[in-house]
């Protein structure tokens, strides 16, 4: 799987080098927020056509009535929209999944309370992250239980991490040794 930032003019010819390059990954696209809802409409035949799995944020967050009742040929997953389980109900007919990251939940406890209201809304969960240590991740693997989609690289993304981390082999991602904690 790869997930690619887009939300400039350059989209297309981006996204159109990523496909040519990897013809067999399943792609997911990032808009962080660069979008409209007439420019996901214009974009989605071709998003359809480069076999795009899945858009996510498209909009900036507060606009997200804009996707109320478009046809979303491309499933659409709420990121900066979605925060905690009591923002779950306005994104429903406008969104297909959720993004969960412990950052905006707050921890744990609120994140499993959202994938829980997220699942019950008929919602997709994907789990995501923020740069951060193994240590800040290790308690997301425990949502990403059954989510659809895992996308837990922080600590792939630092110079430096924890002594005892995550272990990471290809696309998977394995839990702690009890040593992560100290």
């Amino acid at each position: 799987m790869l997930k690619i930032k887009l939300g400039t003019p350059d989209d297309m010819p981006r996204l159109e080098a990523v496909r040519e390059g990897a013809p067999k990954s399943r792609i997911i696209v990032d808009a962080n927020e660069g979008w409209t809802a007439d420019v996901y409409s214009d974009l989605a035949p071709h998003l359809v056509r480069l076999g795009v799995a899945l858009v996510e944020q498209p909009l900036p967050a507060g606009q997200d009535d804009a996707l109320a009742g478009i046809v979303r040929p491309v499933p659409i997953c709420a990121d900066e929209s979605c925060h905690d389980r009591a923002t779950v109900s306005g994104l429903v007919g406008k969104y297909d999944m959720v993004n969960i990251k412990l950052d905006k939940t707050g921890g744990l406890t609120e994140a499993l309370a959202l994938r829980q209201a997220a699942r019950a809304a008929g919602f997709g969960v994907m789990v995501g992250c923020m740069v951060g240590s193994s240590l800040a991740m290790a308690p997301a693997l425990v949502v990403a239980q059954g989510a659809e989609i895992v996308d837990l690289d922080g600590p792939l993304l630092l110079a430096e991490d924890r002594d005892r981390s995550l272990r990471y082999e290809g696309s998977l991602v394995f839990p702690p040794d009890a040593e992560l904690w100290g």
